[in-house]
C-alpha cells in the first residue's frame, strides 16, 4: 500500500524529460509514415534500437538518415512486412529475436491501413458499405494488433520485463467516424486491459495510447477535404504532431518499470503523459487536449455553442478516464 503511495506520489512530480534509451529494443508496427513514424523517429533519436515494420522499404529505409540528421544516438532498422500476411509477421519476431538475444522491451502496434477508406466514406452507414468494410479496417488495426502482441508477450515474460502499447482513441468511448472503427479501437483497449491481468505477474505491461487528432501525412492530404474540412478542420493547427506523439513515448520507455507496470491494463493520454514529463512539439508549442470543451461540442453537433468557448477550457482527463473504466467494468 505504501509502495503504491509512492509510486503515485511520483507520478505528479516536476517533469523529468526522456532519458538516454540505448540498450533499448523496440518495434514500431506500421512506422513508415504518419504517427508510427513519429515514433520510431524519437526513440531511435533518444538512443533505442528501433526496428520498424511496413510495407514501403524505400521509406524505411529513409528513417535512418532522419535520426542522424537529427544528432541521434540509435537506429531505426527497417524491417519491410505486409501486416496482412500472417508468415510475415511471425518473421519479423523471429528476427527481432535472433538479433538480439530474445529481448524486446517495447512494442508499439501502431500498424493501420483504413484512414483513406474512413474518410471516403465518412457519408455513409454502415449497411450502405460493404460488409468487407470490416476488414478494411480492423484486419490490420486490431486482428494484426492482437498477433503482434502474442508474439512481443513469448519474448517479454522469458525476460521478465517489457512494455505493449496499442495506439487506439477516444473513438472507442462514444460513436466516432464508423462503426467498426469505433468497434475496434473499444476492442483494441478492452485488449491491453485484459492482457495486462494476465501478464503482471511476468513484470510486462500492456496499456493503450490516445494520442489526439494528429497531424499525419494522410491528414494533412485531406484536411481541405469536405467531410474532414467541415467537421474537424477547424482544430487542426492546434492538434497534436507526430513528434510529439513519439515523445510521449519515449517518456513512457524512461519511466522506471514500476511506475509503468501501475499504468498497465490503463488507458493513457498522451497528452497526460506529455504534461508529466515537459514535452512540447518540435515548434516548442503544448498541443490542445482532445478534451477540450469546444471541440467535444463541435464534434457533438453543438457548433455555435463552441465558437463560444475559448481552446484553454477544457474537461479534467481524470473525469474522462473514470467514465472509461466505469465503461469496461
Amino acid at each position: 500500500m505504501f509502495e503504491k503511495l509512492v509510486l503515485t506520489l511520483k507520478m505528479y512530480r516536476k517533469p523529468s524529460g526522456i532519458t538516454d534509451l540505448r540498450g533499448k529494443i523496440c518495434l514500431v508496427t506500421g512506422g513508415s509514415r504518419g504517427i508510427g513514424k513519429g515514433i520510431a523517429i524519437q526513440l531511435a533519436y533518444h538512443g533505442a534500437t528501433c526496428y520498424v515494420s511496413g510495407r514501403n522499404m524505400e521509406t524505411l529505409e529513409k528513417l535512418n538518415k532522419e535520426v542522424e540528421s537529427m544528432g541521434g544516438s540509435g537506429k531505426c532498422i527497417p524491417v519491410q512486412c505486409d501486416h496482412e500476411n500472417d508468415s510475415e509477421v511471425k518473421s519479423v519476431f523471429e528476427r527481432i529475436d535472433r538479433e538480439n538475444d530474445g529481448k524486446l522491451d517495447l512494442l508499439v502496434n501502431n500498424a493501420y491501413s483504413a484512414v483513406k477508406y474512413i474518410f471516403e466514406n465518412l457519408q455513409k452507414k454502415f449497411w450502405e458499405q460493404s460488409p468487407d468494410a470490416w476488414d478494411k479496417i480492423n484486419n490490420v488495426g486490431l486482428r494484426n494488433h492482437y498477433r503482434c502482441a502474442v508474439y512481443a508477450s513469448k519474448m517479454m515474460i522469458e525476460k521478465r520485463q517489457g512494455l505493449i502499447i496499442n495506439v487506439s482513441s477516444p473513438g472507442g468511448m462514444r460513436y466516432f467516424l464508423s462503426v467498426p472503427y469505433g468497434v475496434g479501437k473499444c476492442a483494441k483497449d478492452r485488449m491491453a486491459k485484459d492482457c495486462a491481468i494476465e501478464l503482471r505477474k511476468y513484470k510486462v505491461a500492456f496499456i493503450s495510447l490516445w494520442p489526439g487528432l494528429v497531424k499525419t501525412e494522410e491528414l494533412t492530404s485531406i484536411k481541405e477535404e469536405g467531410p474532414f474540412s467541415s467537421r474537424y478542420g477547424r482544430f487542426y493547427d492546434s492538434s497534436e504532431s507526430t513528434t510529439y506523439v513519439g515523445k510521449t513515448v519515449a517518456a513512457l520507455l524512461s519511466e522506471p518499470h514500476a511506475e509503468v507496470m501501475t499504468r498497465s491494463g490503463k488507458v493513457v493520454l498522451t497528452r497526460d503523459v506529455g504534461t508529466k514529463h515537459g514535452l512540447t512539439d518540435e515548434r516548442g508549442i503544448v498541443p490542445n487536449s482532445m478534451f477540450q470543451l469546444n471541440l467535444m461540442l463541435y464534434l457533438s453537433g453543438y457548433k455555435k455553442l463552441a465558437n463560444f468557448i475559448p481552446d484553454f477550457v477544457q474537461i479534467p482527463s481524470s473525469i474522462i478516464m473514470t467514465l472509461q473504466a466505469y465503461r469496461d467494468t
